[in-house]
């Protein structure tokens, strides 16, 4: 919604500025979006005189002026057919940003001659879409005033319009707001009748649906329809609006001055004799006054002649029946659309009218009638004629209800401590009506429903700046909780994860059933009786299936290479109540294709992500076993991690491919699963201070052995036993290299191994390195068979 501080005094008595103006806006609940000041914008544009015009030496279209500025006098190269001595009109200076021509003026020969300056058109100031020469000004405008008083352009206003406030909609209500703020003395704005002179001949008809409760009009003959006045033209085109003849510009006008759409029809373009306000019928269009066809449906409210249909209403008017300068007699309508018909039928077209904006948030019955009588009265004062009497059809909305109001409920709701005087003058301003222990909203704000309403109102005027700045009371703060083990592990793993790289995600607690079967799942007893959707069916037997769906989601849309986690529950058993806590991740590796196939296996890389997880989660040195007993992992490819034979804390390796073409997934995936409730508890052991370090002065020294063993052996059995030969000696085993081929017997690995030795005390000999080395040479093969490689 726009205006201008102008218009704003038509309706305000104030001497506020427009910054004034906008501050109390604020303060009041209106939101200022914007404030175009074209005083601003022209800053540099000034009046000047024309003294003398000469013809260009090298040029026969061009002008050499000697121009009056508030620089003195200048030299100026003109090209405007109407530049003349005399003539006063606009200058710019060098150095001037011309809006119209995106430029910025520079001294330079024009044929020669250096023009220092430009004298401008209506156009080249964007003031006018087009003109034909530079501005004509009058005679008695000083040389020097600025471009933006000459041309009495001012700042215009821009605020936002909340849904609930239609009668801000106008510019009168906008004023009478800032009247109740203390900016100004509301002026009146009842309107006097305008007597009809004869009864009105076209007949006003309803259909009796909600569509449009109230109908007003009047027939005005004898009119003499042009260009609006330069006033009216320059009121609308300074908020953005498009003079088009006298008839259309006061309709314009009275929507944005009082918040009140009227449509006026060429009456001898109707037909029937009538009116109507009906909802529309198949097979009915309209050509409506943006030049487009739009289908009516039955749920559109139409207006109809008896040729069909001639507008769509509260929202736009029909072509056939438009106003022109050839138009005698007019049609003034003034009706009150339902507001929730009005909003569909624009959403269905696609049109925001300003009628239809203003309607669908519902304008003020009270005004259906004055505001046919305000336009009447501008119709015989700008085309002069005769207007009928009222025609009205219908029965306007019921008035709204008078709502008890206790005056110290201000105070208890607000905190503002007002004198029940002060609450009722800020009441009656905003156009309450006070009787008693009771307020009557005004027609124009049904949005006021009850007290609290009310007080709203009192606070938003007196300022919400008045509102006392009170702490709340303290609250005794709850003494803080301990989590449990269990809680602290989830916490930790989910840092765990997410430094490691993975995303972690929430994935649904229940899965199709053909999944929970592949998982060992799917018992009768899991599976719900009224799931939320049939692939949501079966309470998940472990928390893999939903993160390799997740990965198969995220492969389709163009993401294959994905690294998840999820923390959660899983349901294991026959029953319900069978729920264990897991951190499971899976891993999509999908690098970039390589000519040599070369890169590290990604499944050792998951493997120490899992075995970090588990030290972060302080869990305490399990047994790899090869292998896994569970049927969705591969074979070949996967391990578990576990206490003692049977408790089995962990599970990893390579999903297995018959698993991944059941769900339609794309392999390699790579997974673990940890289940929380299988790692031990620590033991609660006493305090003790941090031991002393115990680092060594000596430097470390490394022996390399490469053994053959049974291709079943895992090399982490061969490390340990080569690590146990001497703990006090042997800092580190690593293991290096496993090879199976030319000189390896057939069932038969070799596997090399790093050790590291750290002496303590002295350096070694020769004589006790070899010994060591017999010494672990003996536990490999006493625990492995291993025999060293010759």
């Amino acid at each position: 919604m726009k205006f201008t501080l102008s218009w704003l005094r038509e309706h305000l008595d104030t001497t506020a500025s427009v910054d004034q103006i906008v501050e109390a806006m604020t303060m009041a609940g209106l939101e200022v979006e914007h404030v175009e000041n074209p005083a601003q914008k022209l800053a540099a544009f000034s009046v000047a005189r024309i003294v003398e015009a000469v013809k260009h030496p090298n040029a026969d279209k061009l002008q050499v002026c000697q121009v009056d500025t508030r620089d003195g006098r200048k030299e100026i190269v003109c090209g405007a057919p109407n530049a003349r001595a005399g003539l006063v009109t606009i200058y710019a200076p060098i150095g001037a940003y011309v809006p119209g021509l995106d430029v910025t003026l520079e001294a330079r020969p024009v044929r020669g001659v250096v023009s220092n300056g430009m004298l401008c058109s209506a156009s080249e100031l964007e003031v006018a879409e087009e003109s034909s020469g530079i501005m004509e000004l009058p005679q008695d405008l000083a040389v020097g005033l600025s471009a933006a008083e000459a041309l009495g352009l001012e700042a215009v206003i821009d605020f936002e319009v909340t849904p609930n406030r239609p009668d801000w909609l106008g510019v009168a209500g906008i004023a009478r707001d800032l009247a109740a703020a203390g900016v100004g003395a509301l002026k009146d704005l009842s309107v006097a009748p305008v007597k009809g002179g004869f009864p009105c001949p076209v007949e006003i008809r309803l259909d009796g649906s909600d569509a449009c409760p109230a109908f007003a009009g009047r027939l005005i003959r004898g009119v003499k329809n042009g260009p609006s006045p330069a006033w009216l033209q320059q009121r609308l085109v300074s908020i953005g609006l498009r003079p088009i003849n006298a008839l259309v510009d006061v309709t314009n006008l009275i929507s944005y001055d009082r918040a009140r759409p009227l449509h006026v029809y060429d009456a001898a373009k109707l037909s029937g004799g009538f009116i109507e306000a009906r909802l529309g019928r198949p097979g009915e269009s309209l050509l409506a006054l943006d030049g487009k066809t739009y289908e009516v449906t039955a749920e559109m409210c139409v207006i109809a002649d008896g040729s069909g249909v001639v507008g769509l209403g509260g929202v736009m008017g029909g072509e056939s029946t438009g106003s022109s300068e050839e138009t005698v007699d007019v049609f003034v309508e003034s009706a009150w659309f339902d507001p929730i018909r009005t909003a569909q039928t624009g959403r269905a077209t696609g049109i925001v009218s300003d009628a239809q904006y203003r309607f669908a948030r519902g304008v003020d019955p009270g005004f259906v009638v004055p505001g046919l009588e305000l336009a009447t009265r501008l119709i015989l004062e700008l085309c002069g004629g005769e207007a009928s009497e009222v025609a009205f059809a219908g029965e306007l909305p019921a008035a709204p209800q008078p709502i008890a109001f206790d005056r110290a409920y201000v105070q208890r709701l607000s905190g503002l401590t007002i004198p029940p005087a002060r609450i009722d003058a800020i009441l009656a301003a905003l156009g309450f009506e006070l009787e008693g222990g009771t307020a009557t909203p005004p027609t124009w704000r049904r949005d006021v429903e009850g007290k609290a309403d009310l007080v709203e109102e009192v606070a938003r005027i007196e300022g919400y700046g008045a509102l006392p700045a009170e702490p709340l009371p303290e609250i005794a703060r709850p003494a803080g909780g301990v989590l449990t083990v269990r809680q602290t592990r989830m916490r930790n793993g989910r840092r765990s994860m997410a430094a490691r790289g993975f995303s972690e995600t929430i994935t649904w607690s229940f899965i199709r059933r053909e999944w929970a079967e592949l998982f060992g799942g799917g018992a009768p007893q899991l599976v719900l009786t009224n799931p939320i959707a049939a692939d949501l069916s079966t309470m998940r037997p472990s928390i893999l299936p939903g993160l390799i769906e997740a990965v198969g989601r995220n492969a389709r849309r163009g993401f294959p290479d994905v690294a998840l986690f999820e923390v959660g529950p899983y349901y294991e058993g026959d029953e319900p109540g069978d729920q264990k806590t897991a951190i499971a991740a899976v891993l999509a590796p999908h690098p970039p294709r390589r000519w040599d196939k070369a890169g590290d296996d990604p499944l050792f890389a998951l493997k120490a992500d899992l075995l970090g997880l588990l030290d972060d989660l302080g869990a305490p040195a399990l047994q790899i076993a090869q292998g896994s007993a569970s049927s969705w992992w591969h074979p070949g490819r996967s391990a578990r991690l576990q206490l003692g034979p049977k408790t089995v804390v962990a599970e990893f390796g390579e999903i297995h491919p018959r698993v991944l073409k059941a769900m339609d997934v794309d392999g390699p995936v790579l997974a673990f699963e940890i289940t929380l409730d299988a790692i031990p508890e620590p033991k609660r052991k006493a305090t003790k201070g941090r031991p002393a370090l115990n680092a060594s002065s000596l430097m470390p020294l490394s022996r390399d052995f490469a053994f053959v063993v049974a291709e079943t052996v895992p090399a982490g059995d061969l490390a340990r036993a080569a690590s146990g030969a001497d703990k006090a000696l042997i800092s580190d085993v690593r293991v290096f290299d496993v090879y199976q081929g030319k000189g390896v017997d057939e069932g038969m690995k070799s596997i090399a191994i790093e050790v590291e030795v750290q002496p303590r005390e002295k350096t070694l000999t020769d004589a006790e390195i070899e010994a060591l080395s017999a010494r672990i040479v003996a536990a490999v093969e006493k625990a492995t068979g291993g025999k060293l490689r010759g």
